[in-house]
């Protein structure tokens, strides 16, 4: 027994003589893809704050009145050009519309009964049969009726366009901003019924200090971020507001961005403005930054393990960064893969370089 609890013992011991060789070897060296840092000429930036708008908006109205038999659309949906989004009730236009046709059929008899006596008087005055004025009733009571069947296409056709006009349609293709009508209630003629905003004039009104429009141009690409969901997209410059805040003398840039699933008018977006003419500056792609302690810093490698350098943002371009600092020169590796864990010292093995 004394045998058996010396054994249990001595694999113990033997066990955490070996763990403990592995804890003082460290982990393992961890895999790194390197990026080459670059030069460009470009523009310093600086950030600002802007709200999100649709530029184009329409109070899609009803150009009939009518009882509102169905809804299609709720608030917050897109809608593509000429989709149906309200339909009005249609019951007693199409019982007009029989009516119509009905009246239309009777209009016809009528047109050809007057056709066929004008002909035969026609040929009786001819031949001196009957007097002028009977030939003249004649004439009248046919281009009376000819007349009456025009009215009555006329009122057909503003009867089927009016049951067309019942289903009301989206004007472009956009995003349901407001609804207000439901099942039930009455369509007035000219009243808005569905606010809707255009997909395609989604802007950001951002304000800027006076002094950086010069730097800026119309039609400029600038990168936006749409702050809830951290999403960048690049946008185009294409008009300033003509007005100045009276307070701040800020100028207000409208920029376009492209459709953006999932936004809400006045949702917030940060813009990168250009804040300086053009200089040289070292570039390296957004994907090397780390942040520590609400700070940008990069790896780089040196004798095998990970080297971490701050480096000061002074333009953001796309999906590159511009930094002044001295320590970053123009042909220097950085990690741009495989540095989300890493830490200073660590031990790195190069697995290839973008």
């Amino acid at each position: 027994m004394r045998c058996f609890s010396r054994s249990i013992v001595l694999v113990c011991l033997l066990l955490v003589f070996c763990c403990s060789s592995v804890a003082a070897q460290g982990p393992p060296p961890a895999k790194v893809v390197m990026g080459t840092v670059g030069t460009e000429v470009v523009a310093e930036t600086q950030s600002s704050i802007g709200i999100l708008y649709y530029e184009r908006k329409s109070e899609v109205s009803s150009d009939v009145a009518g009882l509102v038999d169905a809804v299609l659309v709720d608030q917050g949906d897109r809608v593509k050009k000429g989709e149906v989004l309200v339909r009005l009730d249609t019951e007693l236009l199409e019982l007009e519309i029989s009516l119509t046709a009905t009246r239309m059929k009777q209009i016809e008899l009528r047109v050809e009964n007057t056709r066929k006596n004008l002909n035969r008087i026609e040929k009786m005055y001819q031949k001196a049969g009957v007097s002028e004025k009977v030939f003249d009733d004649a004439l009248f009571d046919y281009e009376d009726a000819v007349k009456e069947r025009l009215a009555m296409q006329d009122s057909m056709k503003k009867l089927l366009l009016n049951r067309e006009r019942s289903a009301i349609k989206a004007p472009f293709d956009g995003i349901v901003l407001s609804k207000n009508i439901d099942v039930g209630g009455w369509a007035q003629q000219g009243k808005g019924l569905i606010t809707l905003g255009s997909s395609a004039d989604l802007y950001v009104r951002a304000p800027v200090a006076e002094n950086l429009l010069q730097f800026v141009e119309i039609g400029q690409q600038v990168p936006v971020v749409i702050n809830a969901f951290a999403r960048e997209v690049t946008g185009t410059l294409v008009n300033i507001d003509p007005v100045a805040d009276v307070k701040t003398k800020n100028v207000f840039l409208k920029i376009n961005i492209p459709h953006q699933p999932l936004v809400a008018e006045n949702m917030s977006a940060t813009v990168m403005v250009s804040s300086s003419s053009k200089r040289e500056l070292r570039t390296l792609k957004r994907a090397a930054l780390v942040k520590f302690q609400g700070k940008d810093f990069v790896y780089t490698v040196k004798e095998d393990k990970a080297a971490i350098l701050p480096v000061n943002i002074v333009a953001y371009l796309g999906d590159r960064i511009g930094v002044d600092d001295p320590h970053i020169v123009a042909g220097m590796k950085v990690v741009v893969e495989g540095n989300e864990r890493l830490r200073p010292d660590q031990p790195v093995t190069v697995a290839g370089e973008k």
